[in-house]
């Protein structure tokens, strides 16, 4: 489950490895087509927050993949999903994957509460930044599956960003985008549509990043907005020349103010600052 983690070529060698080396499954639809490496996955919580309700996801999952299909569990409480995971596929619900928080105490506890649910035939599947050592942890857990990403297609010593995509906004049946946020334990989101811009000063010069949630501030000439959209109602609208990409970022790194060519270990170039809803 690595992919995201790395070169989309790569990630296609990678889950060819992997499944060399024994892995069972990826969850690369290329590496599928490409070399016939069985392929598997489970929702995102992106699809639980697109629907009115957990209800509602579970229902559509179930009902397009069948009751055999993995839900996912924890978007929002990890016991109330799965207790509505088996009153909407029944007993013979497939498998439920956890994603975040204790997993070795969860992994027990949600194999006492589908077994008491009469739901003993359904899997636990744990996933959540994996290596070798962790599932080595895992090992006295109820456990049938672990979804591996990061650890598996990066090298050790590679550097790698973490971060996720988290869905903040989806469209109402009114037209209108509406705040969605995953409410998990151990990684809550911040709904609604971000903004972000950089701030400069009446000489032209960087002074800060700014985040905040609804539209950006309007009427100020010092700001720059660095969100830019790139597919719009289905259409590529962000795709500009090599030269035209290599230009824009001289542009903004020559915004920045001269301390930030110092780099000084740790310290950002410009400070970030949030604003409070507008």
């Amino acid at each position: 489950m690595g992919s995201r983690r790395t070169h989309e070529q790569a990630a296609v060698a990678a889950a060819r490895a992997a499944y060399i080396g024994g892995f069972a499954s990826t969850s690369n639809l290329r590496a599928g087509q490409i070399y016939g490496v069985p392929t598997r996955g489970t929702s995102a919580h992106a699809f639980t927050l697109l629907h009115d309700s957990e209800r509602d996801a579970f229902t559509a999952q179930v009902e397009s993949l069948g009751k055999g299909t993995t839900l996912l569990v924890d978007t929002y409480n990890v016991s109330e999903a799965v207790a509505l995971g088996v009153e909407i596929a029944g007993t013979d619900l497939g498998a439920v994957r956890l994603d975040s928080g204790d997993l070795l105490v969860q992994a027990h506890e949600v194999r006492a509460q589908l077994d008491e649910l009469g739901a003993t035939g359904t899997k636990i599947i744990v996933t959540s930044d994996l290596d070798e050592h962790a599932i080595a942890a895992l090992a006295a857990a109820p456990v049938d599956a672990y979804g591996v990403g990061t650890s598996l297609v990066t090298g050790s010593d590679a550097p790698t960003a973490g971060l996720v995509y988290k869905l903040v906004a989806r469209e109402d049946a009114h037209g209108e985008l509406t705040a969605v946020e995953k409410k998990s334990k151990d990684k809550p989101g911040v709904g609604g549509r971000k903004h972000a811009i950089r701030r400069s000063n009446g000489q032209g010069v960087a002074e800060a990043e700014v985040l905040g949630i609804g539209g950006p501030p309007e009427h100020n000439d010092h700001d720059r907005p660095l969100l830019m959209p790139l597919v719009r109602e289905g259409q590529i609208v962000g795709r500009e020349p090599l030269d035209a990409a290599r230009n824009r970022h001289h542009r903004g790194r020559a915004e920045l103010p001269r301390t930030a060519v110092q780099m000084s270990r740790g310290e950002p170039a410009i400070p970030t600052r949030y604003e409070e809803q507008r």
